[in-house]
């Protein structure tokens, strides 16, 4: 399977969804003019991923921000993977600075939302574990 490998900018966040190496991230800014455009091949690769999916699926999100039409977009990118559930161990990793309580709680309104697990990590201002 392809691997998605995105360098983020001050506007899209990087992307790394490399299924041998069992890497899943989306980490940084996103406010990009085109969700859709941004993100489709995401969706896509996360719905093919889907057809053979490793045996564990730990999708990682390190967000600075995100704007409202992100937002719905990464709703959309964590459905794909509460339909992955069925077929493969998943859990979200929700990454945020100490400083950024309002990422955090946005992963706890996403977690009321899909039925997938989820784990908090804070982390330090280079996005090492505290």
């Amino acid at each position: 399977m392809e691997v998605i490998n995105i360098t983020g900018t001050d506007d899209t966040p990087s992307v790394v969804l490399d299924k041998d190496k069992g890497i899943f991230l989306i980490q940084g800014r996103s406010l990009p003019e085109d969700v859709t455009l941004f993100y489709g091949p995401v969706l896509d690769w996360i719905e093919q991923y889907g057809e053979d999916p490793n045996e564990k699926t730990d999708m990682t999100f390190k967000l600075e921000y995100f704007n409202t039409a992100s937002s719905k977009v990464l709703l959309d990118v964590l459905l794909k993977f509460e339909e992955l559930k069925e077929k493969t161990d998943v859990t979200i990793k929700w990454c945020y600075r100490e400083d950024e309580e309002d990422i955090k709680e946005a992963g706890e309104e996403y977690e009321d939302i899909v039925e997938v697990p989820f784990e908090y990590c804070e982390c330090n201002e280079d996005w090492s574990l505290k």
